[in-house]
């Protein structure tokens, strides 16, 4: 018996000293959000505001230089609301990087790792309520040259709960200037547990692939960058057997300088989200507003802080669709710290930079 304490107690011993050998770490984020959308008698988009305020604060183990374990929450309260967090997700996930790749597994923050995809996969409002991927992550890196595919389980199925989850993947490859990409995603909406269920079981799988030439490297500007792609889609209603496969031209262009940035984006062919109106935003997670023939948004931003750690811009965004021109105004303020020693990139330039001398 005596032995056997002993033993345990040697284990116990070195089981911590392993644990305070190994390195704390934290990350913290604030990310505020308004957005005002005017969208008065569409067929396609409600007009709405939504602001509140998000929380993210994370603690971690690094176990050596390439891998960390983190645990945390990210908390958003709404405007006006009378909750103090009216949203609450839990962040826990393994995190692997080196030079050539990532690798998450567990809870972890949506922009660290889908902030590429266009608003035709995911509107602006998916980062805003729904901050987390629960599921995988995997990327091979090169330069600026990459390849990841990823798993988002979105719902856990129930009697009252349908299961629901996405298979993505993107890529890019870039030859000096010019670059390819592909971008997509599958999203299958099975159904609920329910004995005699009459739910229909639905797919919605949507691709992207561009030519497109980045010039910011070669020019004064921070980013001077166009390309155009056709975007694919298959949606499929399995139980009445009714598919269809929109598709159409998508072309983006994005200007910034010295803290002014313009970003646009065109969009003709065939209207996306054909089953929106059964079955609404669970099943699509883009703008809606694709849900038009010929749909175009520009994005005019001020960007009056711009770094590592902290970010603020405000955005007049107009959208032409429905032989109707929409406005919205948002204005987003992030702040996110850490003790990982990221480098340092290098001061932004404003227009008003002797204004403040």
């Amino acid at each position: 018996m005596i032995r056997r304490i002993v033993v345990l107690l040697f284990l116990c011993g070195g089981t911590c000293f392993s644990v305070l050998a190994q390195k704390f770490v934290w990350k913290a984020g604030m990310y505020n959000f308004f957005e005002n959308n005017e969208f008065a008698n569409s067929r396609l988009q409600i007009p709405q505001t939504m602001a509140g305020v998000h929380l993210a604060p994370q603690i971690g183990l690094q176990i050596d230089g390439n891998q960390r374990i983190f645990a945390g929450f990210d908390a958003m309260h709404e405007y006006g609301s009378n909750e103090f967090a009216d949203f609450l997700d839990p962040i826990a996930y393994y995190e692997f990087q080196n030079r050539s790749f990532r690798f998450y597994a567990g809870a972890f923050p949506r922009k660290a790792v889908l902030d590429r995809y266009p608003r035709i996969f995911f509107r602006d409002s998916i980062n805003n309520y729904l901050p987390t991927v629960n599921g995988i992550f995997w990327e091979y890196r090169e330069d600026a040259n990459f390849f990841n595919v990823w798993l988002d389980w979105v719902s856990r199925q129930t009697v009252t709960r349908r299961e629901a989850f996405f298979v993505g993947w993107s890529g890019r490859y870039n030859i000096d200037v010019l670059y390819g990409q592909h971008i997509g995603y599958m999203m299958h909406y099975a159904k609920t547990k329910q004995v005699d269920n009459l739910d229909h079981l639905y797919d919605n799988i949507l691709t992207l692939t561009s030519l497109g030439i980045d010039l910011s490297h070669k020019t004064n500007f921070e980013q001077l960058e166009a390309n155009v792609g056709w975007v694919f889609g298959l949606e499929q209603d399995r139980d009445m057997g009714d598919s269809h496969h929109p598709q159409g031209f998508l072309s983006e262009l994005k200007v910034e300088y010295k803290g002014l940035e313009l970003f646009n984006t065109f969009y003709k062919g065939k209207n996306q989200q054909v089953f929106r109106n059964v079955q609404g935003s669970a099943l699509y997670w883009g703008e809606p507003m694709y849900q038009s023939s010929t749909y175009d948004r520009a994005d005019l931003s001020v960007l009056f802080y711009k770094s590592d750690a902290v970010n603020l811009k405000l955005t007049w965004s107009l959208h032409f669709a429905e032989s109707t021109v929409y406005y919205a105004q948002l204005f987003t303020a992030t702040v996110e710290l850490d003790n990982l020693g990221r480098k340092k990139g290098k001061r932004a330039r404003y227009l008003w930079d002797n204004l403040l001398k």
